[in-house]
């Protein structure tokens, strides 16, 4: 079963001259339960805007998107950030973790937000933090954590709300190279036992080698590729 499904994709924005810059081109893209496609090519080739569009945070200027076999095409903001909360979890190469809450209270956040009860948010936060290997260090404020520590907690909070898809734009980017293969193991190993589908863009050549799939986005299309021949 697919989780997400684009079909040709395009986006373009206006320059400052007024000129049309077209970032993407018919872009097609299905992702499976359990699978984790990475994304790969040059800076400034759309990785990001790809990211964006099925993601639900942006919206094409052609095609359309299926999110959980729902379609994102024609909502309102409003219906597009309730499908966002529900059905996509977002990782960014900066955790973005609220310093003054604990791991473990960061991780409750989107599930209160959505208006789970206490004791629920706090028993699947506390499995998903055991899940990235954090169990000992839940109850731990972001200033305790390393960045290694603090990026696990950013993705158990994305996957709080049983999203989907994740999402994870250059999850590794801002760590060193002992935290970022740690994190490559947790991402391999989520996808596969919470059969989630999983869109990683990176520039690391041993995370895209650790996914099913890895796609080149070169001139705004999506082709498959060898990883080491494109990635840094």
């Amino acid at each position: 079963m697919n989780v997400l499904e684009a079909h040709d994709i395009a986006k373009s924005y206006r320059g400052g001259d007024g000129s049309t810059l077209h970032i993407l081109n018919g872009v097609n893209l299905s992702v499976k339960r359990g699978e984790m496609i990475a994304i790969v090519g040059e800076s400034g080739a759309g990785k990001s805007t790809l990211l964006h569009v099925i993601g639900a945070l942006d919206r094409p200027s052609r095609g359309y998107v299926l999110i959980g076999g729902e379609s994102i095409n024609d909502r309102t903001d409003d219906e597009l950030a309730v499908i966002r909360n529900r059905k996509v979890g977002f990782v960014f190469q900066y955790h973005h973790l609220l310093r003054e809450f604990s791991a473990l209270e960061n991780v409750m956040m989107p599930m209160r937000i959505g208006g789970t009860p206490v004791s629920e948010a706090k028993g699947r936060a506390s499995e998903l933090l055991s899940r990235v290997g954090l169990s000992a260090r839940m109850h731990h404020r972001p200033s305790e954590l390393s960045g290694g520590e603090q990026q696990r907690t950013a993705v158990a909070r994305a996957l709080a709300v049983d999203p989907a898809v994740l999402m994870a734009d250059e999850p590794t980017g801002n760590l060193d190279h002992r935290n970022g293969e740690r994190l490559h193991e947790v991402f391999a190993q989520l996808a596969r036992d919470l059969e989630i589908g999983m869109v990683v863009v990176t520039h690391n050549r041993s995370l895209a080698a650790r996914a099913d799939r890895a796609l080149l986005l070169e001139d705004g299309r999506l082709v498959d590729t060898d990883v080491r021949g494109v990635v840094a």
